[in-house]
């Protein structure tokens, strides 16, 4: 959740609050791999795009430096470009050693950034396996990966 009145600047500096490690560094950092973010530092953040928004809540949330990052659906309702932006920057923590929980719908993606998946169906585990067998199991790619 954004705080809409606030600047985009604002919004990151509130991540930064009870991070860890070295803020400049790490704002310098999240800069970089979101440069749409530093061309609106001072603009309300909510009149951002939807995918701009999407990078200023993940960008706020790396501000914290954590161990561990859990992403809710980072795909949802945005274009494909902003789509492969995020997931960029979601191979780019796993670089950098952050342990990742993500439910996903596009699974497609999903799976390419991931070391172990697990499909849900009515709330229950239907399959589960690396990301690698999951990718290559039929029953997958007939469902969510758009085979036949």
């Amino acid at each position: 959740e954004l705080f809409a009145d606030m600047t985009v600047s604002d919004n990151l500096e509130l991540g930064a609050f009870l991070g860890r490690g070295n803020r400049r560094e790490t704002l310098a950092w999240v800069l970089e791999v979101f440069p749409r973010l530093r061309e609106r530092l001072q603009q309300k953040a909510g009149t951002l795009s939807g995918g701009e928004q999407q990078m200023l809540a993940l960008g706020r949330a790396l501000l914290s430096a954590p161990r561990l990052l859990m992403l809710d659906e980072p795909s949802l309702g945005l274009a494909p470009l902003i789509v492969r932006e995020i997931f960029r920057v979601v191979r780019q923590l796993r670089e950098r050693g952050v342990s990742l929980l993500i439910v996903e719908q596009n699974a497609r993606v999903a799976l390419q950034v991931a070391d172990h998946a697990y499909v849900i169906e009515n709330g229950s585990v239907a399959l589960s396996g690396t990301a690698a067998e999951l990718a290559s199991d039929p029953r997958v790619a007939a469902a969510y990966l758009g085979a036949t």
